[in-house]
């Protein structure tokens, strides 16, 4: 019977490698592990930094609707508002067409038939086309088709055919005849001794605007070993507050990534335009939301291609014009990007840019510190005040920052007055708001819990930690005819 053999050779002193020990402590050539013999364990640490760098610094984007709005429950799947019409009656800037070559006295309007006119017997115009204007008398109205009225005026300073003064106060001067871009407002009435049935019935006009909110989900999943791997890291958190996390860290900045999904999808959320709507893997038909940028851009201001530190302040005296013809709101904030913000320093800067060496400090308390903080947060212009900050969701590479088409937004710091079923009376709310859905039952402004085999929650059998995140809510942009978007447009 043949002996066993080994298939290598045994382990002697000749073929291992070992260590001779020394009586001190210090390096020799025979008691020290190299790099490659230390493959089998981590003998020496390596040095590390427990506190994580900020690197980005603040990287949330949220805040700008907590600036600037409120957030209140509501129990319907649809919120629905009244906005009030104009006070006066209007008509243009549209193509007016005058008809008839000698008795250009018949204008024909583009008005809706299934409204109340506005226009009616015995009103009196002012009737405008380029620079030329005229006052005149509503002798008729009459529909001519389904959208179609015609009116036919008596002219108080009108003129004859050929050019001279009128015979008979029916004839529009020459420019109004044939098609023209044309503008009409009513400034009263005029009606003969003992006349009947005088005066015209007008409804106060309004305008009905509904949102519907949407449903926002998001989640935090860690499995089981790893929460039992506990790897402590030194953080500081964009809430200002520090200490030191494991696992939850990730969990924490999921929850800051939800938070600022809640705001950015009211900013930027859009309507299906399809009946159909917007149909998910499910099945499910998602309507979506009328966000900010899209009420911006539907019912409100949109100022293109601002360029205030070159254009300086005759750009902003257009926006203050057109502020005019809306709700004027005396107080407003801007939140801007960085080239805009930068833009109105330098417009700003540019109206104190005279007096001794091309610098006055008079309007600085005579102090050249502060007159050369070119770093304005509020100003004056008109009868308006401004208070300017950035905003970081413009600026930031990873949200609009990386498009850079929105320089801006001008938002009215006004309320609106209207009457909440919920609490049966009238309540004074801010015109750009969030609703939420709520009731006693359920609260969906912001809900979070956990599933998974961590934590004592043992609710499913996957053996993970899942910390889910829900919001149903919609954003309120009420009066957008006092915002201006600010945007680019080559």
């Amino acid at each position: 019977m043949a002996n066993g053999t080994f298939a290598t050779a045994p382990a002697t002193l000749a073929n291992m490698n070992h260590l001779t020990p020394r009586p001190v402590k210090g390096l020799f050539g025979d008691n020290y592990l190299s790099l490659a013999e230390m493959d089998f364990t981590q003998q020496f640490l390596p040095e590390v930094y427990e506190k994580e760098v900020e690197r980005f610094g603040n990287r949330t984007i949220g805040g700008f609707l907590r600036m600037v709005g409120a957030e209140m429950p509501m129990a319907s799947d649809r919120v629905v508002w009244s906005e009030q019409g104009r006070l006066h009656i209007a008509y243009g800037p549209d193509n007016g067409i005058v008809t008839g070559a000698a008795n250009g006295a018949t204008i024909t309007i583009a008005q809706t038939l299934a409204l109340p006119s506005l226009i009616g017997p015995g009103m009196t115009l002012v009737v405008n086309v380029g620079n030329t204007t005229v006052k005149a008398f509503v002798v008729s109205v009459a529909a001519t088709s389904n959208t179609v009225q015609t009116v036919t005026l008596s002219v108080y300073n009108g003129v004859a055919a050929g050019g001279g003064a009128a015979t008979t106060g029916v004839f529009l001067p020459t420019a109004f005849r044939g098609s023209a871009l044309i503008n009409i407002f009513v400034y009263g009435s005029e009606y003969g001794k003992g006349s009947l049935d005088g005066g015209n019935s007008v409804d106060a006009p309004f305008t009905q605007f509904n949102n519907k909110p949407i449903i926002l989900r998001d989640k935090y999943e860690v499995n089981g070993s790893d929460v039992a791997q506990i790897g402590w890291v030194e953080v500081t958190t964009e809430m200002g507050t520090g200490g030191y996390m494991w696992y939850l860290k990730s969990e924490h900045e999921s929850r800051l990534r939800f938070d600022d999904y809640l705001e950015m999808s009211m900013v930027e959320a859009e309507k299906a335009n399809t009946a159909a709507g917007v149909v998910d893997a499910a099945g499910a038909i998602l309507e979506g939301t009328e966000g900010l940028f899209a009420a911006l851009e539907d019912r409100g201001l949109v100022f293109n291609n601002s360029d205030f530190g070159v254009n300086g302040i005759s750009d902003f005296d257009i926006i203050l014009q057109e502020l005019d013809k809306q709700g004027a709101i005396e107080e407003n904030m801007m939140f801007l990007d960085r080239a805009t913000s930068l833009g109105i320093d330098n417009m700003l800067a540019a109206q104190n840019s005279y007096g001794a060496g091309g610098t006055s400090f008079g309007v600085f308390n005579n102090e050249e510190d502060m007159a050369l903080n070119l770093g304005f947060s509020g100003f004056r212009r008109g009868s308006y005040d401004f208070y300017k900050t950035d905003w970081k969701y413009l600026n930031d590479s990873t949200t609009r920052g990386s498009i850079g088409d929105i320089e801006g937004v001008i938002v009215p710091a006004g309320t609106s007055t209207v009457y909440d079923q919920s609490l049966g009376q009238n309540i004074s709310r801010p015109f750009l708001h969030i609703r939420y859905r709520a009731s006693e039952a359920d609260d969906r402004r912001m809900k979070s819990w956990i599933t998974g085999s961590v934590g004592g929650n043992y609710t499913s059998s996957s053996d993970t930690m899942t910390v889910n995140m829900l919001s149903e809510r919609t954003i309120c942009t009420q009066a957008a005819n006092n915002f201006v978007l600010l945007k680019k447009t080559v």
